[in-house]
């Protein structure tokens, strides 16, 4: 366990996140001075932040073994090494009296950045950026009117991230531009509807999701529940434009085929389609795809759909809790193919336990032979509420990983299905401390994917354990979450229709 001690609170998340970068394997405690007595593992470092009006300070500790009986500060004698923290690093910035509450925080990153990087020997892709959103700032940049020169240059000096990120997010944020030219942001709107059902849970997944063969006699309610949310949400943004439809989940494709005609129609008749240029389903894993399920899919218009099949590993499928076969993968796209979709979206997930190079090798050749129409990939990314954190526990966490060559290999195929970058995210936790990229071809890309993440439109967000994001005029952005058990979820649906209604006053 590595302790970092503040003297004052503020940007605990940051430094939290910064820290557990360049130590993805060890616990990272942060905690304001006289709190509590807690020091670092001896073979860890120990790091302190003092700040001041105008100074922040860094100093970093290294064990020393003594045998003079000296033990570390709040351990038990009989359970310490004997031994004493010697500061090794001394490092401080200057911050102005002007100086913002953002800027303060960069340069704390950067401070600590510049010794960890030191102390380790490592650099880190995305530099001090521990957000989600990177390419918000090239995005910005690119709107104010400033040269990708001074863009690049600016992201490597101020985040110190390297050439080839900076240069990614450039070309995804000008992409993004591009994509985003024709959307409503200020008069339209976007709607997710969330279906909170799957098959089995994966080893790896947080998100809101519950066993379908425990709720397939209640989906009905689910359903019911979901349309009074649906007809409420209509009369909120009438009048508005809506620009783009995604149902997600869970997996919106474990509701059989009338479940999904009666979902899909009364969307359909509930708000008005016409501006709409996506509307996406997430069908996700193999063993809910059926042909009569599809039908119903190309029936009411969607023109996008999910096949995802995480990896093409048949060891790693079983490891994670899918159920389905690669064989059952392969029939899945090319019956949706047979159904008439021209836009099927494929994910893989980069560093799933025990897999290599090799493994990602075979994965992109099985993938490039089914030539879908844009691929997202995700670096692993380990969440405390999934399966996985436990699994670490078990087995440790020295078979998870992913490299910049596994990165090379996902990207390299998607080139050669003449796939560009279009968008991307980031983690908190990612093996590697990389990033998640959508690629796709010319007219494939996915925009709800972009909305979400750059947060330049209001969505409205139904169902368990969705969020709804208000966008205002001057950048602003509030929020507001449902309940994510389904049997609240059921019962507190009135005031979950209430949220929205005070979220979304005065639209």
């Amino acid at each position: 366990m590595i302790a970092v001690i503040l003297n004052r609170e503020g940007f605990e998340y940051d430094i939290h996140s910064l820290v557990k970068a360049f130590f993805p394997q060890s616990e990272v405690k942060v905690f304001v001075e006289g709190a509590k007595s807690i020091v670092s593992d001896p073979g860890l470092p120990m790091l302190k932040i003092v700040r001041s009006s105008g100074m922040a300070k860094l100093l970093l500790y290294e064990w020393e073994e003594r045998t003079d009986g000296v033990f570390a500060e709040g351990a038990e004698p009989e359970e310490s090494v004997k031994g004493e923290w010697r500061q090794s690093v001394l490092e401080q910035v200057v911050l102005p009296p002007d100086t913002t509450k953002s800027g303060i925080r960069n340069a704390l990153k950067q401070l600590l950045y510049r010794t960890l990087s030191e102390y380790t020997g490592k650099k880190l892709p995305w530099g001090t950026l521990t957000g989600i959103r990177p390419t918000k700032i090239a995005m910005g940049l690119l709107e104010e009117g400033a040269p990708e020169s001074e863009i690049l240059r600016y992201m490597k000096d101020s985040y110190y991230l390297s050439e080839e990120k900076g240069r990614l997010g450039i070309e995804i944020a000008k992409r993004e531009k591009e994509i985003l030219s024709g959307i409503h942001y200020r008069e339209g709107y976007s709607l997710y509807i969330g279906i909170p059902f799957c098959p089995t849970t994966c080893l790896y997944c947080s998100f809101t999701s519950y066993p379908i063969c425990a709720w397939k006699d209640r989906v009905r309610e689910y359903l019911d529940a979901l349309f009074l949310e649906i007809d409420d949400t209509a009369e909120i943004f009438q009048g508005r434009i809506l620009d783009s439809v995604y149902i997600g989940g869970g997996t919106p494709t474990t509701l059989c085929a009338e479940e999904l005609e009666r979902l899909l129609c009364k969307l359909k008749s509930t708000f008005d389609f016409s501006h709409v240029k996506e509307f996406t389903v997430e069908a996700g894993r193999a063993d809910s795809i059926t042909e009569d399920k599809l039908l119903v899919l190309k029936e009411y218009g969607v023109s996008r759909i999910s096949v995802n099949p995480q990896t093409m590993n048949q060891e790693t499928l079983k490891l994670i809790g899918r159920q389905h076969t690669v064989e059952q993968v392969r029939d899945a796209f090319h019956l949706a193919r047979r159904c008439g979709f021209t836009n099927i979206n494929m994910d893989l997930i980069l560093g799933l336990p025990g897999e290599n190079e090799d493994d990602v090798q075979a994965t992109a050749k099985a993938v490039r032979e089914l030539d879908p129409d844009s691929l997202t990939v995700h670096s692993l990314a380990i969440k405390k509420a999934s399966k996985l954190s436990q699994w670490i526990v078990e087995n440790g966490v020295q078979t998870i990983h992913n490299t910049d060559g596994m990165m090379r290999i996902a990207a390299g195929a998607a080139a050669e299905m003449g796939m560009q970058p279009y968008y991307l995210y980031r983690q908190k936790n990612m093996s590697g401390n990389f990033e998640n990229v959508g690629y796709a071809r010319e007219g494939c890309y996915g925009i709800y994917n972009i909305l979400i993440m750059e947060e330049k439109q209001t969505i409205a967000a139904l169902g368990a354990g969705s969020i709804s994001k208000r966008v205002y005029p001057d950048g602003r952005i509030e929020r507001c979450d449902n309940v994510k058990e389904v049997e609240q979820y059921i019962g507190r649906i009135g005031e979950m229709a209430g949220r929205k209604r005070k979220l979304f006053a005065d639209l």
